[in-house]
């Protein structure tokens, strides 16, 4: 009984450190190590891509042009008064641009800012004084021109602090001037002046106009983090609907579905489920009262939640969210087919964030590695999301153009990746029988019945000759 019982113990658990146990004990330190060290490599480079597209920001804000025009003292019949306004602008930016820049250099994204001197201001500023004007207004004479709408993160935190700065510096130089200037002027009545006090002092003040502000607040997921969801959500469609397309294959009573004809099913499929699918992420947009039918602005006029469309614009945004998915969601399918578990989640983890970085922040601001962000998908869907929403300059037609581009190379390499996963798995499935004394294939004659083959143990059963996993 002792000696049986002595048995059952030996045939029972082990202990992590039983010699029995050795084998198997390095071969599975041995494979976490291995996976583990991978999986840190792959997070420390991946991860590097979204911290590195904002670590150069300082040294390439001279990227962010902002032009700076002067027409002070060059339109009749006051051009030959010696301008004051326009060269302190212009010394206090440290940028003198040559010829001339219009409030429209803005909104077609020549320019992220543009600090416009008005024609006469130093004539009209003289005028006020001379003649008392009561209704001298000194935001007339200058203007910051921004656009918060086409990259409202690069605007608030560069763009503004960097005009209040130019507004503060020009008034702490062209304030204690000019007053002093009209002070020491004896030709000026003093009863006079008094009555234009504006012109006296701050004299000018620079007015900021936003061309087109960003808003309402619930656009923001609409061109940032809602994004993200419309990535995940195409690379989950993958599993949901993979165990009923294989349904096809795996014979219940019926014959395997031939492997060309899976595949078109699997497209035709997949893109409708996006086509319906980005219609209910964009209704999510509309039921929360993103302005969708204003209508289009002027390119030189500030205008609140214009659209690019009209009565449109929730039609190409569908569009463009339904073009976008499918660009991002194929290349999911491919990719989660070829890999395999679980390598699919670091996948999506490298699809997110290279998308991310590039889409949400401006590529411009970031190191030259990042140029290749202006061929991702996502960067071009929120471009083309923000030109709808706050009609915005368009590139609507490049947009377009680089996401079909995206979807057709995806679509086509769609049946490669297809037997690609097929051999991954027949060869997975050939190795795990080789201990074993049968194989199992399905007999497509017998109404895709299984059959059992007996073999030698250790033997790799044969190459199955056959559609797309169904046996002979």
């Amino acid at each position: 009984m002792l000696k049986i019982a002595g048995m059952k113990s030996r045939t029972g658990a082990a202990g992590f450190w039983d010699p029995r146990m050795d084998k198997v004990r390095r071969e599975v330190v041995t494979n976490w190590l291995r996976t583990l060290l991978m999986l840190m490599t792959f997070i420390l480079a991946v991860l590097s891509m979204y911290w590195g597209v904002l670590t150069h920001i300082d040294g390439n804000l001279h990227k962010l042009v902002i032009y700076v025009v002067d027409f002070d003292g060059q339109v009749a019949p006051y051009d030959d008064v010696t301008p004051l306004v326009g060269p302190t602008v212009t010394e206090v930016a440290q940028q003198v641009i040559d010829g001339e820049a219009e409030v429209g250099a803005v909104y077609d994204w020549h320019c992220w800012a543009a600090i416009i001197v008005n024609p006469n201001a130093t004539a009209l500023l003289q005028e006020a004084v001379a003649t008392g004007n009561s209704s001298y207004d000194p935001t007339g004479a200058i203007q910051f021109i921004t656009q918060s709408a086409r990259q409202e993160t690069t605007t608030i935190n560069y763009i503004v602090p960097l005009m209040n700065a130019l507004a503060a510096q020009f008034a702490a130089r062209f304030g204690p001037t000019w007053t002093q200037s009209v002070m020491s002027n004896s030709s000026l009545d003093r009863d006079v002046i008094a009555q234009a006090p504006a012109a006296l002092s701050p004299g000018v003040t620079p007015l900021s106009i936003d061309l087109r502000p960003f808003g309402p607040a619930t656009a923001t997921p609409t061109v940032s983090i809602g994004l993200i969801y419309l990535i995940i959500v195409a690379f989950f469609s993958f599993a949901f609907f993979l165990p009923i397309h294989m349904q096809f294959i795996i014979p219940k009573g019926h014959p395997p579905l031939r492997f060309w004809q899976l595949i078109v099913w699997r497209i035709c499929a997949t893109i409708t489920t996006y086509f319906l699918v980005s219609l209910i992420y964009s209704f999510v947009s509309l039921a929360f009262q993103i302005p969708f039918t204003n209508p289009p602005a002027s390119p030189t006029e500030p205008a609140i939640n214009p659209t690019a469309y009209g009565r449109g614009s929730f039609a190409v945004y569908w569009m463009v969210n339904f073009i976008g998915m499918c660009a991002l969601g194929l290349a999911c399918e491919n990719m989660g087919i070829i890999i395999g578990q679980p390598w699919t989640a670091g996948w999506l983890i490298f699809w997110v964030i290279t998308n991310v970085s590039t889409a949400f922040y401006a590529i411009e601001l970031a190191p030259g590695f990042f140029r290749w962000g202006y061929a991702w998908p996502l960067h071009h869907v929120v471009q083309a999301s923000r030109s709808i929403l706050f009609d915005l300059h368009s590139e609507i037609g490049l947009n377009f153009g680089v996401l079909f581009a995206w979807v057709a190379i995806n679509i086509a390499l769609f049946p490669i990746c297809c037997y690609i996963g097929r051999w991954r798995q027949e060869n997975g499935q050939r190795n795990g029988e080789r201990a074993a004394e049968s194989y199992t294939v399905y007999d497509a004659r017998a109404e895709g019945q299984k059959k059992v083959v007996p073999k030698e143990k250790g033997a790799l059963p044969p190459v199955r000759k056959r559609g797309f996993m169904r046996g002979v």
